[in-house]
């Protein structure tokens, strides 16, 4: 009888040499060498500053805005050039930034003085907004009053706004019956209360001089409407 020997299916060992040092010295088995890292102390010192630095200011921030000043802000609408008065200014209370408020202490000063802009109400004063001349109460300037009927003067009308002064003839007034503005930019410089005869309250506005007589003229005879100037402030 033969006896036929059974493979073991196992590689000759020269074999799995061969096979491992292939593999060992292909290649893609070779590291590439790895530089070392720079390091960089100076931008590290920076960025360590940068962070302390902001840390200081947000604490400074925080601590002053602790400090708490009396100053004046605006409580109602004031046209330019008209004067102060202690009803029109308020106190409150603001955090001490460095910025030029006017003190509440301040307020009596303020008064003997004009405003250099329309201030709106809510504003904090500053020095820069606070003149100590007016033009638009100085030589030459006519205070005159209106009493207006509705559709004459608009509803929102405030102290301290800016309107066109229009003559709007009456129906028999003669032929000519065209508008024509008598002033182009006058200051409300106080606002009446309505009236029982249902007119809208005396008006008193600032023009000049020159013009005054005929606005008194035509405002008698019911033809002065006003317009108002929104972006005239």
């Amino acid at each position: 009888m033969r006896t036929s020997e059974k493979p073991t299916g196992r590689a000759p060992v020269n074999a799995e040499r061969q096979t491992s040092a292939g593999a060992l010295s292909g290649p893609a088995s070779r590291k590439l060498p790895v530089p070392p890292r720079e390091r960089k102390p100076a931008l590290a010192a920076l960025a360590v500053l940068l962070i302390l630095g902001g840390a200081l200011a947000t604490t400074l921030l925080v601590l002053r805005s602790g400090d708490r000043v009396s100053a004046i802000a605006v409580s109602q609408q004031i046209g330019a050039g008209q004067p102060f008065t202690e009803a029109m200014l308020k106190e409150v209370q603001i955090a001490d930034t460095g910025i030029g408020y006017v003190a509440w202490s301040q307020r009596a000063r303020v008064t003997e003085n004009f405003a250099r802009v329309t201030l709106l109400p809510g504003t904090l004063l500053t020095r820069d907004m606070v003149v100590s001349s007016s033009r638009e109460l100085g030589p030459g300037k006519a205070q005159v009053g209106l009493a207006l009927k509705p559709g004459q003067t608009p509803g929102t009308l405030e102290r301290g706004d800016r309107v066109q002064v229009v003559h709007v003839p009456s129906k028999g007034s003669g032929a000519d019956r065209e508008s024509r503005v008598l002033a182009q930019s006058a200051l409300v410089h106080q606002i009446g209360t309505p009236g029982r005869t249902g007119a809208n309250g005396l008006v008193t506005i600032i023009v000049d001089s020159s013009v005054s007589p005929q606005i008194v003229a035509y405002a008698s005879a019911g033809e002065i409407a006003l317009a108002e100037l929104p972006g005239a402030r």
